[in-house]
């Protein structure tokens, strides 16, 4: 693969990566893509979002792409997605016309009706992803000369693709490579040439002239002219507005962000089973040139009481109930020995490898896929699982049968583990450690378990249950307040820790008790750059890397609510507000953001920052009409 100087301008330092707020994400709920302001697919995983790469050159230049729009010109005049959808447009100024590009994963009706899909573990929809990308062209004014360039490289950009035609004439090929099943087809009314891996076309469109291609990797129909493909594309942007409707969103300035993260969570999730990806990517670095890069592209159990929180919200009952019963199928079939990640299959082995050949983005090494995170002990899973359930059962006001189990088996884990050390929320590297956050959903556990068992009349474990949450309680309360009355990072540190903020927002104290006004008002205070929040300061922990790393958006979000709760809602407003001038063009988030350039770092979009702002505005908008109600200036 190139090396850097290679793949950067070495007199003006200018990357040839595009910044990683640039990129457009496409999903059609089983596989997704990050598509490049000079419209280059540069991340596509095939057939699922967890497989390897076949599109991988937002980690390295020569790990695959696909590019179509015109051969002179690399940026855009302007971007977006039709309104509601999914469907990426992207307008393109020449020299002498203009031409539209139009990109989405197509989804159609449910293809198995003579068979039973071999992934699907929910109910079957009206709606099945087609396992087609299609990509259509206008030429709106004037004329202009287009490139097709679809280059794949599969395994991570292992294997270059063997090309071959697959009908008579120039407008069907298929590419494969040795020792893998996948093979993609590309169709098109373009003239396709093959050049070695690379099928290539080239055309001249003048005014009122389209052209339209279709990559598909499954034996799903496709489009067989420009006709049908703006069909199929127009069918697809209907159902994402029809799924949108099915929400509940305020009428407020801000409505466009809710509706872009509910339609970012739902192209996080995938469909057959109900799991929801942390990311649709894998080791973009959280500082440019730095060694913190992961895979996310997992299901992380922590996600699960936002993720509820937010589509219960929202009104998106049925897609809370998929990933519900995601989790509960996993909770059953481990037995209390819950993991704190799962593939999106419900798979438990997600073991850790570096690809040695890819230089990284921006060469940001080692690039890793899977994530050695998926064994560690982390105290705060059972927590996480409980709320869910409480969540879960106060959106159906009843507690069904098959979940009692789950629930004894979880709260009795976290009753037998929570006096040890663990890794922390943040999965760090270092040292175990009794991490108050830890200890904190322990008790969330606790608590949510005698809960439960109230609604249960199972008087004998509420007992049990509450005497334990009451001594995990005062646990906290005399081992984790230094001397100014703040939580603290864990029970050997003064240092900080950006995780603390969910103490108000999981009730473990009143939000006007002092030490809950101190703690968010310190990490408010203390824990920030130009405002933004940091987890924690990397030279107080001991997480095992020597670099640092941005801020990470979600703690700052989990600020805004948190400053919600204790009644600062001006500075959360204002908070708020700067975060969201932060969003990337299209209304996205990575996973942290250099305070000082508004860099996006992390992997992208990342569905734990789009679930934060869900419950941050939600807050803003809440805390505000309130005080218009009893007449307070806001």
């Amino acid at each position: 693969m190139k090396g850097a100087s290679g793949d950067r301008d070495q007199g003006t330092g200018i990357s040839a990566f595009p910044p990683i707020a640039e990129y457009a994400f496409l999903s059609d709920c089983e596989s997704t893509a990050l598509v490049a302001p000079n419209g280059n697919v540069e991340w596509m995983c095939l057939p699922r979002m967890d497989s390897p790469s076949t599109f991988g050159s937002i980690l390295d230049r020569d790990a695959g792409s696909f590019r179509l729009g015109p051969a002179d010109v690399n940026v855009p005049a302007g971007r977006r997605y039709i309104p509601g959808t999914m469907v990426l447009e992207t307008s393109w100024e020449t020299r002498t016309g203009w031409v539209i590009v139009r990109d989405v994963l197509s989804i159609g009706p449910w293809h198995h009706e003579e068979e039973r899909s071999q992934s699907h573990r929910r109910s079957p929809t009206d709606y099945d992803a087609d396992h087609v990308l299609l990509r259509l062209i206008n030429c709106v004014e004037g004329s202009a000369e287009i490139n097709l360039e679809c280059e794949p490289a599969f395994d991570y950009g292992g294997l270059s693709a063997d090309w071959s035609y697959s009908s008579p004439g120039y407008h069907e090929a298929i590419a494969g490579s040795e020792g893998i099943d996948l093979r993609l087809r590309l169709v098109t009314d373009l003239r396709l040439g093959i050049e070695g891996p690379r099928a290539r076309a080239r055309t001249i469109l003048h005014e009122g002239e389209c052209a339209y291609a279709a990559l598909a990797w499954s034996s799903h129909p496709v489009p067989r002219s420009y006709e049908e493909a703006e069909r199929w594309l127009t069918r697809t942007a209907r159902h994402w507005q029809e799924w949108l409707k099915h929400g509940t969103f305020p009428d407020h300035p801000w409505r466009s962000y809710l509706q872009r993260s509910a339609l970012t969570l739902k192209g996080l999730t995938f469909r057959p089973t109900g799991a929801m990806i942390a990311a649709a990517s894998a080791s973009l670095p959280e500082s440019p040139g730095g060694d913190r890069n992961w895979d996310y592209r997992y299901s992380w159990i922590r996600d699960s009481t936002f993720m509820l929180w937010a589509l219960y919200t929202l009104g998106f009952d049925d897609e809370a109930n998929d990933f519900f019963y995601f989790m509960a199928d996993v909770a059953e079939a481990e037995e209390g020995q819950l993991q704190i990640m799962y593939g999106i299959g419900g798979e438990s082995k997600l073991e850790e490898q570096e690809l040695d050949h890819l230089s990284g983005y921006e060469y940001a090494k080692p690039v890793r896929i899977g994530n050695g995170a998926y064994n560690q002990n982390q105290h705060d899973v059972w927590g996480a699982i409980l709320d869910s359930i409480y969540l879960h059962t106060k959106s159906r006001d009843q507690l069904p049968d098959r979940l009692w189990p789950i629930i004894k088996d979880q709260v009795e884990a976290a009753l037998d583990r929570w006096r040890e050390p663990d890794s922390g929320i943040w999965e760090v590297r270092g040292e175990p450690q009794h991490f108050t956050s830890s200890k904190l959903m322990c008790w969330v556990a606790l608590d949510r378990g005698l809960r439960l068992a109230q609604l249960r009349h199972d008087q004998r474990m509420e007992e049990r249950w509450g005497q334990a949450a009451a001594e995990i309680h005062a646990d906290i309360c005399e081992h984790a307040l230094d001397d100014r009355g703040v939580f603290v990072q864990h029970y050997d540190t003064t240092a900080l820790d950006a995780s603390l903020l969910l103490m108000p927002l999981v009730r473990f104290l009143p939000a006007s008790d002092e030490r809950i006004r101190n703690t968010v008002l310190a990490i408010a205070d203390e824990l920030t750059q130009e405002g933004l929040v940091h987890r924690y300061r990397v030279e107080e922990t001991d997480d095992g890397f020597a670099a640092d790393e941005g801020t990470f958006t979600i703690c700052s979000f989990w600020l805004v609510s948190a400053l919600c709760e204790i009644g600062e809602v001006k500075r959360a407003r204002r908070l708020c507000e700067k975060l969201l001038s932060y969003a990337s063009p299209l209304q996205l988030y990575a996973e942290e953001i250099d305070p000082e350039t508004g860099r996006h770092l992390g992997n992208f979009p990342q569905a734990f920052t789009h679930l934060a702002l869900i419950n941050a505005v939600m807050h803003v908008i809440r805390a505000d009409r309130h005080l218009e109600a009893v007449g307070q200036p806001s």
